[in-house]
Parts: structure tokens; sequence; C-alpha cells
């Protein structure tokens, strides 16, 4: 296990760093740490494996998202955990340790952004710059209760972030508040405050709510009816194949489309090396990458079509003024060591990415808010809106919220 700082007590720094601000800007007085697998000059970045580490030169540049947050007055106060390869969702990583989960100690933390939500939910830092495919931003935010947001795909510049699964890869923000997840990610966004537009239509998605644990399903329609009565804004609920025309199910975004697509391009950005460098795998990934080794490219090539079909159906019924509203994840935050059965890792991947895959495949900004807490447990609520759309779902999420 490669040690981290002596003084963290969230398991969660890899390097401790103190990277003062270039400029005065918006972002004055925060920090920030960052997840390793994005570049910091000079540091060496492990994307999760010490063998990547250990094999690849120090960049010389910041990653363009950095040197952003640095220029807008944030401080960067250190590089911390990634799950090995960022090919996870749990947060365990046997060769750096688990982070904490701050809300829930003997909990895991979520993946692949793990080190980011402990070093969060420790007050370490205000928010964490981190990357989300299958939700590593979502899923993580909503086990450990804080804000996190993956925005539009390819909003923000990749530059500097090593590559994982470019089709449905972005750069994202946990924080532990709304107005530092709102002033940080509008930095990366490159955009001003702007004019709020109004909320034309709040829906919930049904079957999001229909594959999450019944207490789940409870809280989150309690948080929902709440909402509704305060801002006087009626919640509608839909079904996914309204959205799809009865063409896909929910399911399908994650089985015929993200998961296949993940895949075929894992292959390809870090499959590739895997196979002619042989490094040591941790024992999970390991399983994980037998699924890939066994992939067969050209059956999955529909997956390709599924992606762009599904994007085009589920943008065309998020019309603007649309927000839209399920739980972030099916499940509070399992139990340390355990997914140790074939039967508990399928029910938790399976579920989980159910629902995180719509917005993945619909290339949409998801906010995921601490709203909601189970037995002392946390779990988000996410509010999604159209592609594109991240500054109105900013405001919106304000405006519901507030």
């Amino acid at each position: 296990m490669i040690a981290t700082s002596s003084h963290d007590l969230s398991g969660s720094i890899v390097t401790s760093l103190n990277l003062a601000p270039t400029a005065q800007g918006r972002l004055d007085g925060l920090t920030f740490t960052v997840k390793d697998n994005i570049d910091i000059a000079e540091h060496r970045t492990s994307y999760g494996s010490p063998a990547w580490r250990a094999s690849h030169l120090p960049p010389v540049e910041n990653a363009l998202c950095v040197d952003q947050l640095l220029a807008a007055g944030a401080r960067c106060v250190g590089k911390v955990v990634a799950d090995e390869f960022t090919y996870s969702l749990d947060g365990e990583s046997q060769f750096f340790g688990t982070p904490r989960n701050a809300k829930a100690p003997d909990r895991i933390p979520g993946g692949s952004s793990s080190g980011s939500a402990s070093s969060v939910g420790h007050a370490l830092a205000n928010f964490s710059i981190c990357t989300d495919s299958g939700g590593s931003t979502r899923v993580p935010a909503s086990l450990c209760g804080l804000w996190g947001m993956r925005p539009s795909l390819h909003r923000i510049s990749e530059a500097g972030v090593l590559p994982f699964m470019p089709s449905v890869s972005t750069v994202g923000i946990i924080a532990d508040s709304l107005s530092h997840l709102d002033s940080s990610m509008r930095v990366l966004l490159r955009s001003g405050s702007g004019q709020a537009h109004p909320i034309k239509r709040l829906l919930v998605l049904a079957d999001a709510l229909a594959v999450a644990d019944n207490v789940v399903q409870e809280h989150a329609i309690k948080a929902l009816e709440t909402l509704s009565r305060r801002t006087g804004i009626p919640v509608q609920t839909v079904s996914f194949s309204e959205i799809s025309d009865d063409a896909y199910q929910l399911k399908d975004c994650n089985l015929e489309a993200l998961r296949d697509m993940q895949t075929l391009e894992f292959q390809n950005t870090v499959g590739n090396w895997i196979e002619t460098t042989k490094p040591d795998l941790g024992f999970t990934f390991s399983m994980a990458y037998g699924n890939v080794q066994s992939f067969n490219r050209q059956k999955a090539l529909e997956s390709i079509v599924h992606c762009e079909r599904l994007f085009e159906l589920i943008n065309a019924y998020l019309t603007p003024g649309t927000v839209i509203c399920f739980p972030t994840t099916p499940v509070i935050a399992p139990m340390k060591g355990s997914l140790n059965t074939m039967d508990a890792v399928t029910d938790f991947y399976d579920r989980t990415m159910t629902i995180t895959a719509f917005s993945g495949v619909g290339r949409l900004p998801e906010i995921s808010a601490p709203l909601l807490s189970i037995n002392g447990c946390p779990v988000g609520l996410s509010f999604a809106a159209a592609h594109y759309q991240d500054e109105f779902l900013l405001s919106a999420v304000h405006h519901l919220l507030a």
C-alpha cells in the first residue's frame, strides 16, 4: 500500500500540496483537491495504479481545468485517491487504501472519486475536481452526503486528464455546499452568473424510483412533495417509455448503450497499455478487467448507435425549462467489505448504473443534492436538465432548494 499523509485522517490524500492561486477571482479563499487522474505539474499521476504512476513521467503542465481554478483564486491542497484506473463505483482501493466516508465511517465512500468525496467530507477542502463516466462523481457525492455535479459532456476541457472513456467521461466537482459547487463549476464552464430562466416542468423519473430500495423511494417522494409545496411547482411523474417513445427501457441506457461503450473505449485507452505492460492489478479490478478481455468488439458496435439514439430521444423530451429528478443512487452506502460476492456486486452495480447511465447517455448536466438521510446514512437526490443546460440547472437548483 502506498502511504498517504500522516496528518490525513480521511485516508484520501496521495500527495499533500500547497499550490497558491495564480490570480484573484470568484474562488478567492477556497481550497480544492484534485483526483489522481488529473495532472499536477511535476507530480506523477497514478490513475489509481502504482504501476501506471511508476511507468509515466511527471507532467510538465497542470491540467487546464486545474489552471482555471488557480487563476480564479482557489488554492490546491492535495491530490487524492482514485479507484484503480477509475474503473469502479465502490471506492475501495487495494493499493491506496479506502478513503473514509465522513458521514458513515463503516461504509464505503463510493467511487471512483472516493478521495475527492472523502477529502471534502472531512473538511480538508471546500471542493474537489474529479471525473465522471458511469457515476464516478455522483455516486460518492450521494453516498457521502455532499454536493456533486456532472456537467454536460465536454463542456469542461479534459486536457491533462488521463484517458478513460471519451464518449461519456466528463470533469466534475464534489463540494461542501451548493454555493461552492456553483462558483467552482461556473469557473470551469467559463460562464457568468447569467439570467435565471424559469422552471417550466419539474419531473420525477418513475423507473429510477422503481429500482431503488423501498426506503429510498419513500424518502425521495417525501422530499419532492415538500419541495413542491414550498415552491408551488407541481411534480409530474414520467416513465422512461414516454421519453423513448417505447423504443427503450431505462435499464437499456446501461445494458444496451453506456456499459458496452465504456468497455469498447477502455480497451483502447487503457487496455492496450495493460496488455503490453502486464502491471500488477488489484483483485477487484482484475475481475472487472476479465470482462474487458473477453469482450466481443464487433458485436458491441451497435452500442454506439444506441447511445446516439438515446441522446436524441432524451434531449428531445427535456425541452427548455425542464428539470427531471430521481435518487442519485438506489441504496445507502454498503458496508465496507460487503461487496465480496458476485451477487452483491451485480446488484449494486446494475441498479446503480441503471440510474446513472440516464445522464451518461443523455450527456446531461446532473446535480446530486444531499437531501435524503436513511438510518443516519446519506443518499443524494439528483436534478438533471437537457444537454448544455448547465447554467439553467445550477440556477434551477438554487431556486428549488433556497
